[in-house]
């Protein structure tokens, strides 16, 4: 069961196994009138494999429900759905359901762990699979992998690397619950006052507060590409409207930069710099951040000093 991308190398990972496959089950190919359905890795992977494919609206219908249980799996693999499963629906399977998710449960919860992990400045987080519950990545963790967040790393870089890590615990948790017999509920359970959310995000999520530290902004920056992305708003001139930009490529301030030194006296947002370099703008508790790449709205992707050329700064320039 799954529709994103980070559940298709664990779905090879299965057809290459000696478990056989016998459907999957994904989102409905819905779209709007005169656009193209949105992308699903996991209906696509299916397709060129062979793979039966059922697609419910609700998966926890009565109909969707004998739907699966007419196909008499085994196991629910479950893996970037969308959908959380009832009592009735994981019943359908002697062995009931796991789910790969992309973190350390019960650290982030929720349907945007690898982006919280890295806006949160966890040092380091993986790939958890449990025996799933009703409630939402509650249940006993069967196999847990950690790893590293890079200095640099984005989103999109650490899905990739959690989902592959994923191909082996999936893998492993599998022979787990085949060794402990259908019925069983084998792992750890979840300590509940170590439980932190990861929600869904929106597209607010990724307007800069310019009073937080200079490092929340620049994790901000890698944790929501490719979507929300980071943006904020240009105020050059009293005369000109605000310009909305999202910032491409930020870094935490190097003095080869230039500018001058912290001050927490200045009003976060201000624009303290801005040459070839990139525009060096006041944080939070005297922090400062490089901008060195932009995307002005309307416009294509720019470094600082494209940016510059086309756009006069004037005293007191800031973003807010």
């Amino acid at each position: 069961m799954g529709t994103g991308p980070f559940a298709v190398p664990m779905f090879h990972a299965i057809l290459e196994s000696p478990h056989q496959v016998v459907a999957v089950v994904t989102r409905p190919a819905h779209a709007p009138a005169g656009r193209r359905p949105p992308p699903n890795p996991m209906r696509d992977a299916a397709a060129a494999a062979g793979v039966p494919i059922l697609d419910p609206e609700r998966i926890n219908d009565p109909d969707s429900i004998a739907e699966v249980r007419a196909i008499s799996p085994d196991l629910l693999v479950v893996c970037d759905y969308g959908q959380i499963l009832s009592p009735a629906a994981l019943g359908v399977a002697p062995y009931g359901g796991i789910n790969l998710h992309g973190s350390l449960l019960p650290r982030h919860r929720g349907a945007a762990p690898v982006q919280w992990a890295i806006l949160a400045g966890d040092a380091s987080t993986g790939a958890s699979v449990i025996h799933m519950t009703p409630a939402l990545d509650a249940g006993n963790v069967i196999v847990a992998k950690e790893t590293p967040i890079g200095d640099a790393e984005t989103a999109p870089e650490l899905e990739r690397r959690l989902a592959g890590m994923g191909v082996a615990a999936v893998l492993e948790a599998i022979d787990l619950l085949a060794a402990a017999g259908p019925g069983s509920t084998p792992g750890v359970p979840q300590d509940a006052t170590r439980v932190t959310r990861a929600p869904r995000l929106a597209k607010a999520d990724g307007l800069v507060n310019w009073s937080l530290p200079a490092a929340h902004i620049e994790r901000m920056r890698r944790a929501l590409e490719p979507w929300p992305r980071t943006a904020t708003f240009l105020h050059a001139g009293a005369e000109r409207p605000p310009l909305r930009v999202v910032l491409e490529d930020v870094a935490l301030i190097d003095e080869s930069v230039g500018g001058p030194a912290a001050d927490p006296t200045v009003p976060p947002g201000t624009i303290l710099t801005a040459n070839d370099a990139g525009l060096v703008v006041a944080c939070g508790d005297g922090t400062r951040l490089v901008i060195r790449r932009l995307v002005p709205e309307g416009k294509r992707s720019m470094s600082a000093a494209e940016f510059l050329r086309g756009h006069a700064l004037f005293a007191n320039a800031r973003f807010g």
